[in-house]
């Protein structure tokens, strides 16, 4: 058993204010620990830490803007001593490679990867000062097991979460000298507002409830990748070892299938 949540702990998570990052925020709370919470949306955040004042405090931030971040920072600070930053803000849009538009990709890369990136600007200073005191100090970051199979509409998330987790598993080389571990998340479908938009089957979906008890145990325990639900995380990584041009065929019949369902849709 890891010694990550033995004791309360102080807690920063982004994309808090719905989703998974909401259901870890509860689930946290639960267990005792002091949490800043951040997300776009002030009201929600709000509503959120009214449920445990005590224990939750509202930092309101775009993680993408480096001048919202000065402010948590400030928070943080204030809240003593940061144990682990839970970095689960991002977003989902997929490409219409009819109508080929950039504009997507740049959008799941900015939320997805600069805005990770961004947070550790403050985070990793802080978390550095806990762990020259002898505590303990966790990054995780909240990836996506998307990007280990090339699903069609999906090039700017999947390559988003592909770069999420190369620069997870690089900062993982790079901080353990140091003793501050960086955790590796990595979902199937969870029922968020954001898959709510999907068109397609979801198969294996899970509740953000069912996602937050997975990774609060998975923390718990030490682990330093989580990935979930079983079936469907193995099944990626079986489907992704093939040799390429069989994955490719699959990919591309895949693709062919969901665009001819979405054309009859319409």
């Amino acid at each position: 058993m890891s010694d990550r949540l033995q004791e309360t702990s102080n807690i920063w998570i982004t994309g808090a204010s719905s989703g998974i990052g909401e259901s870890v925020t509860r689930a946290l709370a639960r267990g005792g620990h002091r949490l800043v919470i951040t997300g776009r949306r002030k009201g929600a955040l709000d509503e959120l830490a009214s449920a445990a004042p005590d224990r939750i405090t509202a930092a309101a931030a775009d993680t993408t803007s480096k001048e919202d971040l000065q402010g948590v920072a400030g928070i943080l600070e204030d809240n003593g001593d940061l144990n682990m930053v839970i970095l689960n803000a991002g977003t989902c849009d997929y490409l219409d490679v009819a109508n080929y538009r950039s504009d997507v990709i740049e959008k799941n890369i900015h939320t997805n990867v600069i805005g990770t990136a961004r947070c550790l600007d403050i985070a990793l200073p802080a978390l550095r000062r806990t762990r020259a005191k002898g505590k303990p100090a966790t990054i995780v970051i909240v990836s996506s097991s998307a990007w280990w199979f090339p699903f069609g509409r999906a090039e700017g998330y999947g390559a988003s979460k592909a770069a999420l987790s190369y620069f997870a598993h690089s900062l993982r080389a790079d901080l353990a000298a140091e003793g501050i571990d960086v955790v590796v998340v990595s979902p199937g479908f969870v029922k968020t507002p954001l898959t709510d938009r999907n068109d397609f089957p979801m198969p294996f979906l899970v509740s953000a409830e069912d996602a937050a008890e997975r990774i609060v145990s998975g923390l718990a325990r030490g682990h330093n990748d989580i990935a979930f639900p079983k079936r469907f995380t193995w099944m990626l990584k079986v489907l992704g070892a093939l040799p390429r041009p069989l994955i490719d065929r699959m990919s591309a019949a895949m693709a062919r299938k969901s665009n001819s369902k979405q054309e009859n849709s319409g």
